[in-house]
């Protein structure tokens, strides 16, 4: 399905005069040459108390994303069986507790609180990592800032990113603007990622689109990696 360049979740939060202000961003959206697919902070803490709208979870489970998160495990789903099948590269980037336990104060954001459980930060079980992928642990939100990721990406051949994960307005963005930093061309795939707030997650995804990424759908990604797919194997 072909999508015009602005035809994306945040729509209804940003008003005619601001996009036509950000028209010089317009541009072809693709998938890279050679990708891996990073998948941040897909770890138990941020489906904690279920489906439920955030607000409702926060006296027990302040990190969970709620309904947010559950709401993009089918398409994330998806999208790492078509990633397993072509062969790609799969990183996972999850907090570095052991980091945190010996008492150094670093943490990806200045919020208080957090996960109560010992295996918060583990995968979730829909998205349980294989014996061939990569597992990096980080203290900041960003998944280049004090972690050998470019060394990986680098001698895997890697020249660009599908980002999944969370949140869109922490750990997501601020790995998106350091890939493209680090001259890397990233999707950020709009059905697999998510925050706690809509309103954070359509801007960051907006600001993201225009100025550091293509923010892309999941039908689109898909079908991008199944055509590749299908011209492997002529």
């Amino acid at each position: 399905m072909a999508y015009a360049f602005e035809d994306h979740c945040w729509k209804d939060v940003v008003d005619p005069d601001i996009l036509e202000i950000y028209k010089a961003y317009e541009r072809e959206t693709f998938v890279g040459r050679k990708p891996a697919l990073l998948a941040i902070d897909l770890y138990n803490s941020a489906y904690q108390g279920g489906a439920k709208p955030p607000i409702e979870l926060q006296a027990e489970f302040p990190s969970s994303c709620g309904i947010h998160a559950w709401e993009a495990i089918e398409p994330t789903v998806s999208l790492f069986t078509a990633v397993r099948a072509m062969g790609m590269p799969v990183i996972y980037l999850t907090s570095d507790e052991l980091t945190r336990r010996r008492g150094v104060k670093v943490a990806a954001t200045n919020r208080k609180g957090g996960a109560k459980t010992s295996d918060a930060f583990e995968i979730f079980r829909e998205f349980a990592p294989q014996p061939e992928d990569l597992l990096i642990y980080k203290t900041r939100a960003s998944a280049f800032q004090g972690t050998p990721l470019t060394s990986y990406l680098t001698m895997m051949g890697v020249d660009s990113l599908i980002v999944v994960g969370e949140s869109t307005s922490g750990c997501v963005r601020a790995s998106v603007v350091d890939a493209y930093s680090h001259g890397y061309h990233t999707v950020v795939v709009e059905e697999c990622v998510y925050d706690r707030s809509p309103l954070s997650h359509k801007i960051s995804l907006f600001d993201l689109h225009h100025k550091y990424a293509d923010v892309m759908h999941i039908d689109e990604v898909l079908e991008h990696l199944a055509k590749r797919l299908m011209a492997q194997t002529v």
